[in-house]
């Protein structure tokens, strides 16, 4: 009985301890809506369809803000994503330095130096890329630097089914031959 009555005396001073330190620190923090719900740092997980990994994605820092309007989730050190094959053979990359995502939209917006391989071979460089996942478009009003099997194009915005497979240079100012030499 003594036993129970220290324990609930311990009990009550640390939830009162507890509870005066969350109000100090709710008068000093930003409002809910504006504070990140899930800070993850040094993330790298894998993603799998049906036992078979498709997706590799790692990041420095991840940021999911669930109260905004629009919510979004933040990568702010930057993002690297990688696409498998069935025989975990690397078939699609993209990185960039800052990567946002608006839940709401279904967009992302990828942004410093993003770098994309497409499973071509071919690759894209671009100061800012976004991605649609709704309408399954990828596209950008920036330059656009695309290393194909036999020639480099140039070009100033771009538009591209979301696999990169298909897409159209808006503004063109350059296609440069590859010497195979």
């Amino acid at each position: 009985s003594i036993l129970i009555a220290s324990a609930s005396v311990v009990l009550a001073m640390f939830l009162y301890a507890c509870s005066n330190k969350s109000v100090e620190q709710s008068r000093h923090s930003e409002p809910r809506e504006k504070t990140a719900v899930l800070i993850t740092d040094s993330v790298s997980t894998l993603i799998s369809d049906s036992g078979i990994t498709r997706y590799r994605i790692e990041a420095p820092q991840w940021l999911v803000y669930d109260k905004t309007d629009p919510p979004y989730q933040e990568f702010p050190k930057g993002i690297y994503l990688e696409q498998f094959d069935e025989d975990l053979t690397v078939k699609a990359q993209l990185k960039a330095n800052y990567a946002y995502y608006d839940e709401k939209a279904q967009q992302w917006t990828l942004r410093g130096d993003v770098h994309a391989l497409n499973r071509k071979g071919e690759t894209f460089d671009t100061p800012e890329m976004k991605w649609n996942q709704e309408s399954h478009r990828v596209y950008s009003d920036t330059s656009i630097h695309i290393v194909r099997e036999k020639s480099i194009i140039e070009g100033i915005g771009f538009d591209s089914n979301e696999e990169m497979t298909k897409y159209t240079i808006l503004n063109p100012t350059g296609v440069f031959p590859i010497n195979e030499e």
